[in-house]
């Protein structure tokens, strides 16, 4: 590590100009949250493995930026060089690089890996001292990265109608009059699901995210994908240029950028003749689109001269080939059209959690077995002390990796299944109160009957994305892991019970998983729900249920999905959560206040909660009700997809419950 920082510094004084402090985001040249192992350069600086966080290296300190979810693991990971940055606790990079660094400092980043908003909010922050943001010419990571893995060819592949519900073309038509409406005349797309979204194209570039490395570029008049051509097949290329799309190398965006600014891109194409077929809708005139957009013509075509970007997910790289007199900064019109899922995507989700719940069933009847067999557990459902102490063989003992290898197993079986949608958090006692530890086989724990133990899981299926979570304890909790248990199955019970007006968002959501908490002063770090893709990326925008500011942005609609999945943490302890996806439906209310029209929540996770874990004590009656009427529909669901023995369980895990 020491190593790779003094390398670092080296080729930041040798840089021109010479650089006070060099920022390695988390993020790819798409801003993904995900990222393949080569683009890991975070954590290949740093040691530290989290999804989230950012490093800083000067010439004498070398900081981590990273959120509640990551602050054990963080401190476990980080070597004495380094100085953790606790977000929400210690400045903002931002704000520490402007009252840290030297006056006139230069402060270097690949412009590939941060976005126009980031760039533009730090560049805002230098400018009192006269600081400037650099964009180096070559990321200077991987000059110092000498076992940086190779790109691995990964095969494109047809993400077919039956399963994304609406075609290329549709998804075409309804952004060109988005564009038309915006006076537009393209638009650049950098998020890889928006770009898989749109073209219904999947791949398997990024683990657990079916993605393509991949950017997208979308005219009044032509289409194209950047992608490595080499992952092209003919079925691919034939189902891309059906749908009037160009297929350019990936680092041609770089220069399409620049023709897209000065109005050429259209015209090259055509020249080029790289387009094999035009859809109808891509042949008309923008005339003629805006006539059908508003009832009229607007004036000239070249009234519409702005070119659209994200700039929360476009890269600066990109942005800097546009003129910023002509660029419309505005989140991308696919994040919320692919949040607002058709009734197709929302039939599959609904079948793939089914399954996916079934898998959740058998492991949890294996994992009772085994914990009594091989710990003397009192196991699921008896309350006791295990009858041995001792730990298990080692050709016998589980540990998380072993167990969540199972369980992996479990979903294997089932239909559609390509993998899962993040790593298993599958983690016992201390490690649970750690928010989103990933086990590793050489150090990972060993499972204790007397411990709880947190499993947060997902999967990919070609018809839907998974996500769930269930705490459970196959010794005898104590009461206290029972009244932290309870508070926060109160706050799950309470968000997924909800009705709300439309125009409500998730920050004015998000109190109602954490009142049951607030009642004993106790809370958690981490939002509280996110959207999830339709085999796509598990953590989806725009809408997202949580404290934080930015979930005020966007209102929650009918068809979205949503994770209620709230938690408590003990550091050195154990931690809880739990996990269920829900669908945002419209209410039928006795009344309609204001003619807002109301929305309320289907849940479509399907495995029970551990009713020895709750304190029946602390439920209302209507928490009774809710809790027994779900665990009746757990029964009749899963009951298919289970053999005799696994439903005999199940039947046992749901029983009625009164207090």
């Amino acid at each position: 590590m020491e190593d790779t920082l003094s390398a670092l510094r080296s080729l930041m004084s040798s840089h021109s100009p010479p650089l006070h402090a060099l920022v390695v985001p988390s993020e790819d040249y798409h801003q993904s949250e995900y990222v393949s192992a080569r683009d890991k350069r975070r954590e290949f600086v740093s040691g530290f493995s989290g999804s989230a966080g950012l490093a800083l290296i000067t010439m004498k300190e070398a900081l981590l930026w990273t959120d509640g979810r990551y602050f054990l693991q963080a401190e476990q990971q980080l070597s004495d060089q380094w100085k953790l940055m606790r977000i929400g606790e210690d400045p903002a990079v931002d704000v520490w690089m402007a009252d840290n660094l030297p006056k006139d400092a230069s402060v270097g980043v690949d412009p590939w890996c941060i976005s126009v908003d980031t760039a533009q909010r730090w560049e805002r922050a230098f400018a009192e001292k006269h600081q400037k943001l650099v964009q180096t010419t070559k990321n200077l990571v991987d000059e110092v990265w000498t076992k940086r893995p190779p790109e691995k060819i990964n095969a494109v592949i047809v993400h077919p109608l039956e399963f994304a519900g609406r075609s290329v073309a549709d998804k075409l038509q309804d952004l060109r009059k988005r564009l038309a409406q915006e006076q537009a005349r393209g638009i650049i797309f950098t998020a890889l699901d928006e770009v898989a979204w749109l073209y219904n194209i999947r791949g398997s570039d990024v683990a657990y995210c079916p993605v393509v490395h991949a950017f997208a570029i979308v005219t009044t008049n032509s289409a194209f994908l950047y992608v490595n051509k080499e992952k092209v097949s003919v079925e691919v290329k034939t189902h891309l240029e059906e749908n009037g799309i160009g297929i350019q190398d990936y680092t041609a965006v770089s220069s399409d950028a620049a023709l897209l600014a000065t109005d050429e891109l259209d015209a090259l194409s055509s020249a080029k003749g790289s387009l094999a077929a035009v859809t109808k809708e891509a042949e008309k005139s923008p005339n003629e689109l805006n006539k059908g957009v508003n009832g009229k013509h607007q004036a000239e075509e070249h009234s519409n001269d702005l070119v659209w970007v994200d700039p929360g997910t476009c890269c600066y790289a990109l942005y800097s080939k546009l003129n910023s007199e002509t660029v419309l900064l505005q989140q991308s019109p696919l994040a919320l059209a692919k949040a607002l899922k058709n009734p197709v995507e929302l039939d599959g989700l609904r079948k793939a959690h089914v399954r996916d719940g079934a898998a959740v069933v058998q492991y949890l009847v294996w994992l009772d077995k085994k914990m009594q067999e091989i710990y003397g557990a009192s196991g699921y459902f008896l309350e006791g002390n295990s009858t041995k102490k001792e730990k298990g063989s080692e050709s016998l003992k589980l540990t998380e990796v072993t167990a969540s290898d199972k369980l992996e197993g479990f979903r294997a079986s089932k239909e559609h299944f390509r993998g899962l949608s993040f790593p298993t958090i599958s983690s016992v006692g201390p490690n649970a109160a750690i928010i989103h530890y990933s086990p590793q086989a050489e150090t990972c724990a060993e499972l204790d009957p007397d411990k709880i133990y947190l499993c947060d899981s997902g999967a990919q299926y070609l018809d839907g994305t998974t996500d769930i979570t269930r705490t459970v304890h196959f010794g005898k909790p104590s009461a206290h892991e029972k009244a932290c248990y309870t508070a926060v199955l109160k706050g799950h019970i309470a968000l997924g019970n909800a009705r709300f007006p439309n125009g409500t968002n998730g920050h004015a959501l998000d109190i109602l998983a954490r009142v049951p908490l607030w009642k004993d002063g106790l809370d958690y770090r981490h939002g509280t729900g996110h959207g999830i893709g339709s085999y796509l990326n598990v953590h989806e925008g725009p809408h997202l249920i949580s404290f934080r500011p930015q979930a005020r942005n966007v209102p929650l609609q009918s068809s979205m999905t949503v994770t209620d999945e709230p938690g408590y943490y003990e550091d050195g302890n154990f931690g809880i959560r739990l996990e269920n996806v829900l669908v945002v439906n419209e209410a039928d209310t006795k009344f309609n206040f204001g003619d807002k029209g109301y929305l309320s929540f289907e849940h479509i996770t399907w495995a029970p909660y551990q009713t020895k874990l709750i304190d029946l004590n602390l439920l209302m009656p209507d928490e009774i009700s809710w809790l027994n009427s779900y665990h009746s529909k757990c029964r009749d669901i899963l009951a298919p997809y289970l053999d005799e023995a696994e439903n005999a369980w199940l039947q046992k895990a749901t029983e009625p419950v009164a207090v």
